[in-house]
């Protein structure tokens, strides 16, 4: 491994606010927010919105998405036309 070439690589939190849910590993992703680890050492933690913890393929939990509501508050802040008006 040439020296000077790579980024810095040291350990980070990556939390899932949602699932209440944290791990430390290593990477080398930055951030200015820290927090203390379990081991008593301050680290960078890094938010993220899905992991593990609440991934629907790992929770075995499916959730449901509104996607005609979205597409209807779409239209109407556009003013776009519905599919049957348009024929």
């Amino acid at each position: 491994m040439k020296h000077g070439i790579h980024p810095d690589y040291h350990p980070v939190v990556f939390r899932d606010i949602s699932a209440d849910f944290a791990f430390l590993t290593r990477s080398t992703v930055t951030s200015a927010k820290t927090i203390e680890w379990e081991d008593g050492h301050t680290y960078p933690v890094v938010d993220v919105d899905v992991s593990s913890a609440s991934h629907p393929f790992y929770t075995g939990k499916s959730r449901v998405l509104d996607t005609a509501g979205r597409v209807e508050k779409f239209r109407q802040r556009y003013g776009l036309a519905t599919p049957e008006e348009t024929r």
